[in-house]
Order: structure tokens, then sequence, then C-alpha cells
């Protein structure tokens, strides 16, 4: 080989990973954006050089093939990796699992939709690398940051709202607490992430709330980009899991996440079978036959919903959505009686009727959700 040819052999991607010690990992969950990641690891490359840097692509089995582009990328680049998992979904667990696969000093976190501006992650990276910070987040809230060009009206709502809320409930003085956008030492990243809630939306919200205020924090403000092709994660499922996210560090982890989206559906439920009630009693039919339709009505919607929302990571389809249904039924069958037999229990006690009523739909709360999600949800 001429030295012509050494010389440029020494430039390509491939000879540059192997010389220069990995210091920077950006994970970058995805579902559903081949059509971006290629840019991406384009303007990163672009942007960090011969920084010494790796992107690890966390893919949720994307139905368009995100997972087979990566693994092509990977094969010419081996700065680049692809984990694909296979049955689980869920933003915040393939964040961990993306830091968790990695070895160097730091790493950071961004989507992979490019609304993200890479150029600021050098800055972010020399932040932290001066030592006065643990996490640097790209903020679209303080000076320097704009989220109007990425969000419309109703996003921009819905961001601002839920960053103002987990400030509340989090009681932190970071301004965009809803980013996805940061970076974290290693050190301070494996300390934490055994503590993170893998079934939430809003990473770095859990990251704040279980690290406290002793945790060094800087906010690098940039400019929110439009969606580069894909289509927005943000549904009735993501603001049901932050939801959560916010009462289980509230609580102190005694309530799951997903407990609060499965207690919404059965408010949800209430409110279907009094209305089938209404209408069917409005209708002439015998309260009996009216009851009935009622609960089945309500227990077929409690399940669809909880189907679509609060499980959807195991979502359950075809014969097994119909097992599935008749499974909990039979649960929620076994749970009335559990209901009526604890609230009869404290009323007997001289309990006022409103106490002992509440302590029996939480009981059968409790009990629905326990036993649908070990046998009817299984992951």
């Amino acid at each position: 080989m001429s030295l012509v040819q050494l010389a440029m052999a020494a430039r390509t991607p491939s000879a540059l990973a192997h010389r220069i010690p990995t210091l920077l990992t950006i994970v970058v969950p995805t579902y559903n954006e081949r059509t971006n990641i290629r840019l991406l690891a384009k303007r990163l490359d672009q942007v960090l050089g011969e920084t010494g840097w790796e992107m690890v692509i966390v893919d949720d089995d994307s139905p368009d093939g995100t997972h087979a582009v990566a693994k092509s990328m990977a094969r010419r680049d081996p700065r680049i990796r692809c984990l694909r998992r296979i049955g689980r979904r869920g933003l915040s667990g393939a964040c961990i699992e993306g830091m968790l696969s990695s070895s160097s000093p730091y790493v950071a976190v961004m989507d992979g939709d490019l609304q993200h501006d890479e150029t600021i992650l050098p800055q972010m990276l020399e932040a932290l690398r001066e030592g006065a910070s643990d996490l640097v987040i790209g903020s679209r809230l303080v000076e320097g940051g704009d989220a109007a060009s990425g969000f419309g009206r109703a996003r921009q709502w819905i961001s601002a709202t839920g960053a103002r809320l987990s400030r509340l409930a989090l009681r932190t003085d970071v301004r965009d607490t809803m980013s996805g956008f940061f970076m974290i030492r290693r050190d301070i990243a494996d300390e934490l992430v055994p503590k993170l809630c893998t079934d939430g939306f809003k990473i770095l919200a859990d990251i704040l709330a279980t690290a406290g205020p002793s945790l060094r924090v800087q906010e690098v403000g940039y400019s929110f980009r439009e969606r580069h092709g894909g289509e927005s994660k943000l549904d009735a499922k993501v603001a049901l899991d932050f939801l959560g996210l916010i009462l289980n560090k509230i609580t102190g982890g005694t309530l799951p996440v997903s407990f609060v989206g499965f207690a919404l559906v059965g408010v949800s439920g209430l409110i279907v079978h009094l209305a089938v009630l209404y209408v069917a009693m409005q209708a002439g039919a015998a309260f009996v036959a009216a009851q009935t339709c009622a609960t089945l009505i309500s227990i077929v919607s409690n399940f669809a919903l909880n189907n679509s929302l609060t499980y959807r990571a195991s979502r359950l389809r075809g014969w097994r959505w119909v097992r599935g249904l008749l499974m909990f039924s039979a649960i929620c069958s076994i749970s009335a009686v559990a209901n009526i037999g604890v609230a009869t229990w404290m009323f007997e006690r001289e309990q006022t009727w409103i106490v002992a009523g509440l302590a029996g739909v939480l009981m059968g709360a409790v009990w629905n959700y326990a036993v649908s999600t070990k046998f009817v949800w299984r992951a």
C-alpha cells in the first residue's frame, strides 16, 4: 500500500475510531426514525470531529426498519452501535439501556428527529470537563433558547405547563425540566440509573428528582428545530407517564408510574358505567338488566383503554386480546367481592359510609392493578 493510501486510510471513520479513545457516548432512542439517523450521524461527525465520540442508537423495534439502517451504518463506522429492543417500549428505558451499554466518561441523550441542536454538544462537553457541573441541559427556556420554531402553539403550551408543574413538584430551579437533550458525567449516571423509572417519558425530570439538590446543573440555550421526518411521540400515553412519574417521585417511589394511568382509566370506566346505566333506565330497562349491561360495557371499556394506554408496551392483539378480556373480567369480578367485603368490614366498625366506601374502592383498584399486571399484561 502506498503512503498516500495509508494516509487516506488513517483519516477514515474506522481508523479514527480505533486511534481515539471514546470520550463521549451519545444515546439516541428511536422509533420510526430511519429517514433521520444517517443525517444525524453526519452532523455529529462534523461538529465533534476527532473528539472521540460514539452514537448508540437504541431502537424499540421500529416497523420502518430503523434498526436495519442503524446496523448498516455500524458496519461501516465502528463509532455507531445499535441496540434493538424486542417487546419493550419507553423512552426512559431506552435511554437507560443506552447509558449502561457504554463506558465513556461522559454520556449525552438526544432525539433522533433532528430537533435538538447538535452544535452545542462541544459546549456542553467542555462544561462537564471543566468540573463545575455534573449535568448540562440543552434548554429552550433560558437565554439563547427558543422553542417557537419547533413547536406549534398547543405543543408550546403543553411543554411550558409541564415544565412549570415539574419545577413545583421537584422543587428545582432548572427551567427546562422537560428537555430531552442533556449530557451527564458517567459516574453520576451509573449511580442514578438503578433508581430511575424505566416506564417514564421524561428521564431528565426523573434524574433531577432522584439526584436531589446536590446535583450541579447548568443549562445551555438552543433553538428547537422543526421535526425532520417521522412523527411526534407525544400522545395520551406520554402524558399519563409524565403525570405518573411526578406522583411517583412525590410519594417517594411508593406509587408505581403505571398505576396512575390504570386509576384514571378506572375513573373513565365509572363514567361509562353511569352513562350506560342512565341510558338503559331511561329506555325502560329493568334495573338488574341495566346494571348488568353497564357493568359489562365498563369492563370492556377499561380493558380496551388499559390495553392501548397503560400497558401499551405489552399490548394484546388477536386471540390474546379476547383471552385477556376474559381474564380481566374474572379479576374484576373477584375485586368486586373484595370491595364489598372490605367496605362492609370497615362500616361495621363504626366508620362513616364514605370512608368505608372509599376503602373498598381502593382495595378493588389495587387488586385489579396488581393481578392484571401480573397475569393479563405480562411483560
